[in-house]
């Protein structure tokens, strides 16, 4: 026995040695498994690889319909207008229509509609701005707005950049706002002129329809018209009715004073309001304005409790006598005091009508669209969609 512990001894140290051998065996197999490779698997290499073939998805497509009487050179607006929209990567070469003297701009958006554009812009003042916008009421189109003109009021009311380039930027990468219309009609028919829907327990469409529909946009009747800032009567029409375009563009919305100072103390007319349908109530005024939005040009508030997405028209009668009533309404409105003054009355509400003696002029947005008798204000609620600046974001 004592002579077999060698053997014993070497048999035990070779499966000592084998035992080892296993194990630093298994160790670096192991090893090698976890941390030979320097990379680990990408998460593409578990998608199936992609067919160099497949199509990139299609850019979107704007139409920009362009006032081309508020540019010295055209050329070079169109072609700030297509560098612009090409800066933007997932946009395609822009569709470029120009207004003319006997279409402001309704044809064209409707142009515009039937190719399918994802955005359409307009370039100009507010008139052209209104028309684009009379057209898009009721779709699912949404609307840029570029500012050229003379006093760009629903763009300063929307915070909007006031050159073209920046307009352009917010429109293609800005976010949907929805806000309400204003929709006039001059000499109501008896149905144009009902104000059934206002009663809780109508069920029926709400007044204007404009039958509108993706591919032809709003098609209300001849006698109706959309705005977007203010409408108005009297001596606000007779502004709009007297300031030339040789005026303001060279005097810019100075023009609108001196017109207006001429006709400050112009005859006053007989009116009777009804507000949503409620009892009439007169007045003899030097104007009446309908607002969707409160700021005019030069910061001046005329309407503060004015919003452009609240569902509400604002109604101003203004009625002084001379110029002593005027300075006392200026004072009042550069205040920007909300309440009203014995020459100044405020109203709020979805519906108005206004009923006249004699035939005055009527204005939306600054082009005068006709005398009239009678005259319909009402709001269509959120009915239009506009890009205007997403939201700046908060975190540090």
């Amino acid at each position: 026995m004592n002579d077999s512990w060698p053997t014993i001894v070497t048999i035990a140290a070779l499966l000592l040695l084998i035992l080892l051998g296993v194990t630093l065996a298994i160790g670096l197999s192991r090893s090698k498994g976890r941390h030979a490779s320097p990379k680990r698997p990408t998460r593409s290499s578990f998608r199936p690889a992609q067919d160099e073939d497949t199509p990139l998805p299609p850019k979107k497509r704007v139409a920009v319909i362009i006032n081309p009487t508020k540019f010295d050179d055209v050329a070079a607006a169109r072609d700030l207008v297509t560098r612009t929209v090409l800066a933007h990567d997932d946009w395609d070469e822009p569709i470029i229509r120009e207004t003319t003297l006997e279409d402001p701009g309704f044809g064209q958006t409707r142009e515009a509609l039937a190719e399918g554009v994802d955005l359409v812009c307009a370039i100009g003042g507010d008139g052209t701005v209104r028309t684009v916008a009379h057209v898009l009421t009721g779709t699912s189109t949404p609307m840029g707005l570029i500012p050229a003109g003379t006093g760009n009021l629903m763009s300063r009311n929307l915070g909007l950049p006031l050159d073209i380039a920046g307009g352009l930027d917010v429109a293609l990468t800005g976010r949907n706002r929805h806000i309400d219309v204003g929709w006039v009609t001059l000499d109501p028919t008896f149905e144009q002129a009902s104000d059934e829907e206002l009663n809780p327990e109508y069920d029926g469409p709400t007044e204007p329809d404009v039958g509108a529909d993706d591919t032809h946009g709003s098609d209300p009747a001849a006698n109706q018209h959309a705005f977007l800032v203010m409408a108005g009567l009297g001596l606000d029409a007779s502004i709009m009715h007297g300031t030339t375009e040789e005026a303001k563009a060279r005097i810019g919305w100075g023009a609108y004073v001196a017109t207006g100072a001429k006709n400050l103390l112009g005859a006053r007319f007989a009116t009777r309001l009804r507000i949503d349908g409620g009892d009439p109530i007169a007045h003899t005024a030097r104007t009446i304005v309908v607002g969707n939005c409160g700021r005019l040009t030069g910061g001046i508030t005329l309407m503060p409790d004015a919003e452009v997405d609240d569902g509400i028209l604002d109604v101003v009668a203004i009625t002084p006598k001379g110029i002593v009533g005027w300075a006392g309404v200026a004072v009042h409105v550069l205040a920007k005091r909300g309440q009203n003054h014995p020459k100044l009355d405020r109203y709020r509400c979805q519906s108005i009508l206004v009923s006249l003696d004699e035939p005055q002029m009527v204005e939306i947005d600054g082009d005068v669209i006709g005398k009239a008798r009678r005259v319909r204000f009402e709001v269509r609620p959120k009915a239009l969609i506009v890009r205007t600046q997403a939201p700046v974001s908060t975190l540090a």
